[in-house]
């Protein structure tokens, strides 16, 4: 039985990767708060707060409490968005979703992989987004939203990084777009207002397309940039 471990999922798309991977894995699942109690084949992790620096060794050891053999898969989807603009830029918001988007992913893949924790034919799948990219920012859609965007565009290029250091490890790193989702997050800035016109998924859509992806995910795409639901 493959052993996943989702870090950030308590709702949205982490959420759903967790049900869609319970039947026939073993999960690891984390999230910021208190974890409800593990059920099945799915175990609950909580307190794990990936903006903190000791997120990844109170993780290794938290999965090292539950004789956790080599992990599979290592999806990374913990995120936070928080608008701002031009004229109102965000000092702290701005720290929080690089911290939480990009750096975070550092941390947390070196203390799991030095722990012993992954090893030949284990898949790291970074849950990125299209608005990191530069050559898909047009005029038209303006500017503003300055640290999404760019720690956005930061985290394809740690995985990008990630990928070359653990080339020699056999360990496969993928950089994903899932899709625009319907999801409390993208309401929380006011993009439901898009949801219809932009062709949003909800989170179980986004996780199943996600999970397909993945099975066939390899060394040969390591290091590459996909969107397994197309652009949008």
């Amino acid at each position: 039985m493959p052993n996943v471990l989702v870090i950030g999922a308590s709702r949205g798309l982490g959420a759903a990767l967790v049900e869609q991977y319970s039947n026939g894995s073993t999960v690891f699942a984390t999230s910021r708060s208190q974890a409800p109690e593990s059920k099945g084949s799915i175990i609950y992790i909580g307190g794990i707060d990936v903006a903190t620096e000791n997120a990844g060794q109170v993780l290794v050891s938290s999965l090292k409490h539950h004789s956790t053999s080599i992990l599979d898969i290592v999806i990374i989807t913990a995120g936070y968005f928080g608008t701002e603009s031009f004229d109102q830029p965000s000092w702290e918001k701005e720290l929080k979703m690089y911290t939480t988007s990009s750096v975070a992913p550092v941390f947390l893949i070196h203390h799991i992989v030095k722990a012993g924790l992954m090893g030949k034919g284990s898949k790291i799948i970074l849950v990125s987004s299209e608005s990191g990219s530069i050559t898909l920012r047009h005029q038209s859609e303006g500017g503003g939203n300055y640290g999404h965007h760019a720690s956005k565009a930061a985290l394809n290029m740690v995985g990008k990084l990630l990928s070359l250091d653990l080339k020699d490890e056999n360990i496969a790193v993928g950089i994903v777009h899932p899709g625009f989702m319907r999801t409390e997050m993208t309401k929380s800035v006011g993009f439901d207002k898009f949801w219809d016109d932009g062709g949003a998924v909800t989170p179980d859509q986004a996780a199943e397309s996600l999970v397909k992806f993945i099975d066939g995910f390899n060394m040969s795409k390591t290091g590459e940039y996909w969107a397994p639901r197309g652009p949008g």
